[in-house]
């Protein structure tokens, strides 16, 4: 060990030597080739050098970064590319309550620049459902559920409030794998989303409606009302707290389905991929008889782009 600590500073102290000779000597500008390589600056005497190095990056400049991040991710309509994938379980489905349910939902986020003012914003809810004889009698099912997609129109400025906002469609597409899994029916809607970030707080609401216009006749009609307000709190750490509530109103059979989300998040560096790690809980405040009861789990993973 004395060794080569011995060696590490002896070949320090030659690369500091030979770096004042190359600095003393050098009279001219050398360039590395016309594709815009790295320049030696010309010594001159009479020119006055500036003897300070560089300013190192502040120590908490990258906690920052995060914490900024942290603060996106908050944002339902951020200008940030990313791909959560959150998983969901929940169990007492049916009329004995004694079905469960494993839902991992594939939501990529990609915005879109449209001019100087907007900005178009992707969001897709893909779901991979495994069901426990769901509904009963159909034995287990596993398979892709009915895709979600939306588009706010969103403008970089805030509003005069602070208020950040978009607004755009929705659109259901009937992609179940198994019939079970989803309603076989095309829907179209308006949605739309707001919010306000005061220092850590990040608090607003998400909606939207869904009607159904083509299908299959003997499937039910679609005629639903989502609502998700938020509030999520962001530590300097990029630590977040959120709560949450997501409540869909069916119009034709008059049911409420709601549920309550507690999340904690970390936003993590893996190799050089940012990633946000989410652990919650969740609570089935309202549902219909066959519907889910009780508490769930929620675990998320999200990549950041």
């Amino acid at each position: 060990m004395t060794s080569f600590s011995s060696l590490v500073r002896a070949s320090a102290d030659l690369f500091v030597t030979v770096l004042l000779i190359l600095a003393c000597s050098c009279t001219t500008t050398e360039q590395r080739g016309d594709t815009g390589g790295a320049q030696m600056a010309t010594l001159r005497p009479d020119v006055p050098q500036d003897p300070k190095p560089a300013p190192a990056p502040a120590p908490g400049a990258e906690r920052n970064s995060d914490e900024e991040m942290a603060m996106k991710l908050a944002n339902p309509i951020a200008n940030l590319i990313s791909a959560p994938i959150q998983y969901n379980y929940d169990h007492d489905f049916g009329v004995a309550d004694d079905v469960h349910r494993s839902l991992l939902n594939v939501q990529p986020v990609v915005p879109f620049e449209l001019n100087a003012d907007w900005n178009l914003i992707s969001r897709t809810i893909l779901p991979v459902t495994w069901t426990d004889d769901v509904p009963s009698g159909t034995g287990n099912e596993f398979g892709i559920g009915d895709v979600e997609q939306s588009a706010f129109f969103s403008p970089k400025a805030l509003t005069a409030g602070g208020a950040t906002w978009g607004v755009g469609p929705v659109l259901l597409l009937p992609t179940a794998t198994e019939s079970t899994l989803g309603g076989e029916k095309w829907g179209a809607g308006p949605t739309g989303v707001i919010l306000w970030q005061d220092g850590p707080w990040t608090y607003g609401g998400l909606g939207n409606h869904l009607w159904s216009f083509a299908g299959d006749d003997n499937r039910s009609d679609v005629n639903a009302t989502f609502l998700q307000p938020f509030l999520a709190y962001a530590t300097k750490s990029a630590m977040t707290f959120s709560f949450n509530s997501e409540s869909t109103y069916d119009w034709i059979s008059s049911d409420w389905l709601i549920a309550m989300n507690a999340v904690v998040s970390q936003l993590v560096t893996i190799g050089e991929q940012k990633v946000n790690l989410s652990v919650g809980v969740r609570h089935w405040a309202e549902s219909p008889d066959v519907g889910p009861e009780g508490l769930g789990l929620r675990l998320a993973c999200t990549l950041l782009f």
